[in-house]
């Protein structure tokens, strides 16, 4: 029974810290980029924080450039008739997501007419949820609360006019704090914290061609990332025992982004994206401790994302960004968990630019996202469910995300 009990809390746990990387991966690392919906956000170039998306595109800007950005990214997540099967449900239990900023900052130095040199600080993963510890699906997810930073060295090199290449190396740090309870007998429940956290690499690669000036096209990939989370499972009565250190490893997905970008005239200009996230790769979750050994199945699918973007210069220091876009959710009902009630979803952004003078420009955009309405379904007989049991629950999502920064050219 003690490897049971241990490996149901952290099957919870450790799907779920990865689950968020798909349902509530931060986008949201460009003040400019957000006005258009992130259309054209590998081919537009316009700021270094478009480096974030495709290292090319520090090929476009010469000297030395820094740039400070924030996001706030404010969510609703309303949950109601929770049912557990076993008798106890929730009609209504109101907001179970939490608001909170992403940091960014972007730094760019020219080395020569060929070579030019970038880091970028960011925070492409969070989110928090919480429910009361008594809610009828408690086995699955009390508190889920996930921080990240990423640090990326790059280059990019101008080839020649039409067309330039840029590379990184994303350093990543993810820390998380995971809470639910567990009941390895009837009659018998108790509450078990997860923390743990990682610091692993990646690569990211990038090329910019510009057939005619003002018009772009460009591709960025980013690797997937292996990670190992190291940590431990606290449990707070009965079974505080069974306290032990665990480790994890799972495989962050890959990303291809493309996209386009075109200047119609000196006013107007017009910008699409796609990009594809590779979640089928991540198929299994492998769990070690000191006396458990497991592995869960996953049912992740590869996601899309689809945006169009226009750009109207209002005057010689006003521009005017507009933008929608389609966004796939990453899996359905049945394999859909309470912590991350993710689903498809429609952008609609609106964004302004302002060149105070030729060294400083300021970017605020706005987005508001309407999600498609979420059920959880768990039959709780799937691998690794066994224990924490059926679930059904709905979900109805919205979001609004207001992001600011300002750029500066040496």
């Amino acid at each position: 029974m003690k490897k049971l009990i241990t490996m149901t809390a952290l099957a919870v746990v450790l799907t779920c810290s990865e689950a968020n990387a798909s349902g509530f991966y931060l986008k949201e690392q460009s003040a400019a980029a957000q006005g258009n919906a992130y259309a054209g956000a590998t081919a537009g170039a316009e700021d270094i924080s478009y480096s974030y998306f495709n290292p090319a595109a520090l090929a476009y800007h010469s000297g030395t450039n820094m740039e400070l950005g924030g996001t706030w990214i404010s969510p609703t997540s309303v949950a109601k008739n929770a049912n557990n099967g076993l008798g106890e449900h929730n009609d209504y239990m109101g907001n179970i997501v939490h608001a909170a900023a992403s940091p960014q900052a972007y730094f760019s130095h020219q080395i020569n007419d060929q070579f030019t040199a970038g880091i970028s600080l960011n925070t492409p993963f969070g989110m928090i949820t919480k429910y009361p510890d008594d809610w009828a699906g408690r086995n699955h997810g009390t508190l889920s609360k996930i921080i990240s930073a990423t640090f990326t060295p790059m280059v990019a090199y101008k080839y020649n006019d039409q067309l330039s290449f840029g590379a990184g190396i994303p350093v990543q740090y993810i820390k998380a704090q995971l809470r639910n309870s567990v009941t390895p007998m009837p009659g018998v429940e108790d509450k078990s914290t997860v923390k743990g956290d990682t610091i692993d690499v990646g690569y990211q690669l990038g090329a910019m061609y510009e057939p005619i000036k003002g018009t772009r096209f460009g591709a960025g990939y980013r690797s997937k990332i292996k990670h190992k989370i190291k940590g431990d499972i606290d449990f707070d009565g009965l079974l505080a025992q069974m306290n032990q250190d665990v480790s994890a490893r799972l495989t962050t997905p890959a990303t291809l982004n493309i996209g386009a970008y075109h200047q119609i005239n000196d006013d107007w200009a017009v910008m699409a994206e796609y990009s594809r996230v590779f979640w089928s790769s991540f198929d299994k979750l492998e769990i070690k401790g000191k006396t458990i050994s497991s592995i869960t199945e996953e049912k992740w699918k590869d996601t899309d994302f689809y945006a169009l973007g226009i750009n109207k210069k209002l005057d010689d220091q006003w521009k005017l960004r507009l933008g929608v876009a389609y966004e796939k959710g990453a899996v359905n009902d049945e394999y859909r968990t309470p912590r991350i009630p993710d689903s498809s979803r429609l952008w609609y952004s609106a964004g302004l630019e302002y060149k105070y003078n030729e060294h400083l420009t300021f970017n605020v955009g706005y987005t508001h996202i309407a999600a498609d309405s979420a059920k959880v379904n768990l039959r709780g007989d799937h691998r690794g469910d066994d224990q924490r049991g059926a679930l059904s629950a709905e979900y109805s999502n919205k979001i609004h995300i207001v992001a600011g920064s300002l750029t500066y050219h040496f």
